[in-house]
């Protein structure tokens, strides 16, 4: 199942089912999904990101391959919706997409053992970390590249664990449509089980906090008029598009 939060006509905020046919439904009701707004699949009090989580990626951007995950935050106000429209920060040149496959996390947890790690998975979800370049190459910490409103679009669908393959996912991202990005999770440095043991070795991750994997080859520009798609094999196609404040 692809499970979907939206508010619906009458402005409440459901969970509901997404339907292939472009529909989606809560208590008996079928909605359409143009008469609906579609929500962030989760509301995480953290978003942890990878940093150079593939070897071409690291290469691309003239940098070596980490020998343990490379962690970094995004806050609760980065987080966009399926069908929003991102605001790339003023007088900033330099801002590009990243299509990552991103893990929800279903259960507060601490200490979590590679072994265990997929008993607290949730589900899947897309994610776009659009990244401010002109800051994230002059500070350590990349709150000014990583971390401004809007920085990570996430949707549109929480996809059951059993209908998604961590090891094999295939991904792909397009810029009106051109594709710019097309990878697959096998090839992943460190896999999902082994970021999870990593960062709970470090910090608690609470029920809807979210793990971006980390970003591929063919990272680009975005420009103000830009129409974005993501796709995760297996969960759908996140959508946002791009405005210069």
């Amino acid at each position: 199942m692809r499970h979907v939060r939206f508010r619906d006509e009458a402005g409440a905020v459901r969970e509901g089912e997404y339907h292939d046919d472009g529909t989606v439904s809560f208590g008996g009701r079928t909605h359409a999904l143009d008469d609906v707004e579609v929500l962030p699949p989760c509301e995480p009090s953290k978003v942890v990101c990878v940093g150079r989580n593939y070897a071409k990626h690291a290469a691309e951007r003239n940098e070596d391959v980490p020998d343990r995950p490379l962690l970094f935050l995004k806050p609760p106000n980065a987080v966009a919706g399926h069908g929003d429209t991102v605001t790339l920060p003023r007088e900033r040149e330099h801002i590009e997409h990243e299509v990552e496959f991103a893990v929800v996390i279903g259960e507060q947890c601490r200490n979590v053992a590679e072994a265990d790690a997929m008993d607290v998975v949730a589900g899947y979800t897309i994610a776009d970390d659009v990244s401010n370049r002109d800051d994230q190459s002059r500070e350590q910490n990349w709150v000014r590249g990583k971390a401004f409103d809007g920085a990570c679009p996430l949707g549109p669908v929480l996809a059951d664990p059993e209908h998604v393959d961590p090891d094999g996912a295939s991904l792909e991202l397009r810029v009106n449509g051109e594709v710019r990005q097309s990878s697959n999770t096998e090839h992943f440095i460190f896999d999902v089980p082994t970021l999870i043991a990593e960062i709970t070795r470090y910090m608690t991750l609470e029920e809807g906090d979210v793990i971006l994997t980390g970003t591929p080859e063919g990272v680009g520009p975005l420009e103000a008029g830009d129409h974005v798609e993501a796709e995760v094999e297996g969960v759908g196609t996140l959508e946002h598009d791009v405005r210069r404040d």
